[in-house]
């Protein structure tokens, strides 16, 4: 791809066959070795990403990566290469190291490709390429604008750890031996800022960002501004608190992440491995009984759609967790023989989940709440997902009467993901669009509040 202010679809479209054929000729190749079954990957992304700071440029970066990945099977026994070279001539050479590594590696019995009958033969347009001006004069104006808005907000903004702007177009191209061969366009932009502020000889600093498939699904450089004051003024005069066992609500910017243990819960390789705290709860309540999850990938624009996995099976709607119980596991083909289950689609993550909410906005679940604390901020990575024990640092805000009071900060919360999840009491209807999965704040029945 070459760089331009504003990438061409057409063009891109051009390039996205051009790989494809490239594909096609490493797996025909692959076959003409003798392979038993071969499959190839490319995601190939360029674009922009700059950095400001005071008013200064601190980084402009043009960028371009991503290789094609071969991996080609003899029987059992496994190879794999990569080249970010697509000649023809690098592409045979990387086949044949494939190739030659399958004959020196063990058998594998789980070893293989995705069933082809649950390859998506049938794609729809999902509409996840919407260039944008990638030229450094445009990305520069919105970082240097948002954080030039921000540092004239509020007095107690005394510095600035800058302001960013990116915009990124690509491509995924994945094809296979049972002639499944496909590709997509994407694209991704953001604008983030982080500030500083001060209060006696207290500092704090927090940050705001927004990103979108769509320049004009981002929030402006004035509205991340004005967030990232908000959020890092808030946070002066921050206390410590006593140690107790209170309610907790997990703001939505960092509720996703509390899901994120549970995708991880019920992902394949932590199952097979028997190193998951809900290992055997297929079928069993593990959220709620009023709570649900669905699994919807095909949604137009969404940051996590997809047409395909990573092993070009098919996504499609799908439900998680109905009014409390498991019903999916998130499996790969390995994971699947290991466990002899079927493929789910989730090789290469999860595709836009969507949690049950209730009409509550924050300021009612604080109501809600009465007495307890609101985490903005997490920290550490206490998570032990065999056990389900939880033990992260934490800011926030410390509620009494169903109002925020002050911030806090230098404390530590602790529960059991199994119970935690067990007793959500609520969730808002803040939903954050940002992430993989959409959720509002959750308030939680109780956790261990490690204070003074």
């Amino acid at each position: 791809m070459e760089f331009t202010l504003k990438p061409d679809l057409n063009e891109l479209q051009t390039e996205l066959v051009d790989v494809k054929q490239a594909v096609a000729e490493a797996l025909d190749y692959g076959k003409s070795l003798g392979s038993t079954a071969m499959e190839c990957a490319l995601t190939r992304s360029r674009g922009i990403s700059v950095e400001t700071r005071l008013g200064e440029v601190e980084t402009v970066e043009f960028n371009q990566d991503g290789a094609l990945g071969i991996t080609l099977y003899q029987g059992q026994q496994k190879g794999s290469a990569s080249t970010t070279d697509l000649s023809p001539q690098a592409i045979r050479a990387s086949v044949e190291k494939a190739f030659d590594i399958a004959r020196f590696t063990s058998p594998d019995p789980d070893a293989g490709l995705a069933p082809a009958e649950l390859m998506a033969y049938q794609r729809p347009d999902l509409d996840l390429c919407q260039p944008g001006d990638q030229s450094a004069d445009y990305a520069l104006a919105q970082a240097l604008q948002c954080e030039r808005h921000a540092l004239g907000l509020d007095q107690r903004i005394v510095n600035s750890d800058g302001a960013s702007y990116s915009s990124h177009v690509g491509y995924r191209v994945y094809g296979n031996s049972h002639g499944f061969l496909d590709g997509y366009l994407q694209s991704r932009h953001a604008m983030s800022c982080s500030l500083i502020a001060k209060h006696g000889d207290a500092m704090q600093r927090d940050y705001a960002y927004t990103v979108a498939r769509a320049t004009g699904d981002l929030n402006s450089p004035e509205a991340v501004a004005e967030e990232a004051v908000h959020e890092t003024v808030s946070r002066l005069e921050a206390r410590k608190i006593d140690t107790a066992k209170v309610p907790v609500i997990f703001r939505a910017d960092v509720a996703n992440s509390l899901f994120g243990h549970f995708v991880g819960a019920i992902s394949g390789g932590n199952l097979y491995r028997k190193s998951s705290f809900l290992l055997d709860h297929l079928g069993k309540a593990v959220l709620p009984e009023w709570l649900s999850i669905k699994e919807t990938p095909h949604l137009k624009g969404a940051l996590a759609s997809s047409p395909f996995d990573h092993e070009g099976v098919a996504t499609e709607n799908r439900t998680i967790v109905e009014n409390g119980e498991l019903q999916s596991y998130l499996l790969t083909s390995y994971a699947a023989r290991k466990m002899h289950m079927k493929p789910t689609g989730h090789a290469g993550g999860i595709h836009t989940w969507q949690v049950t909410q209730q009409q509550q906005s924050l300021q009612e679940l604080c109501r809600t709440m009465g007495t307890g604390l609101l985490v903005t901020e997490l920290m550490g990575q206490g998570v032990n997902l065999v056990n389900g024990d939880y033990s992260r640092g934490a800011a926030g805000f410390w509620v009494e009467a169903g109002e925020i009071q002050y911030p806090v900060e230098e404390i530590t919360i602790a529960g059991n993901l199994r119970d935690m999840l067990a007793n959500i009491v609520a969730i808002g209807n803040d939903t954050d669009m940002r992430h993989g999965v959409r959720t509002g704040s959750v308030l939680l029945e109780s956790m261990r509040v490690a204070g003074n």
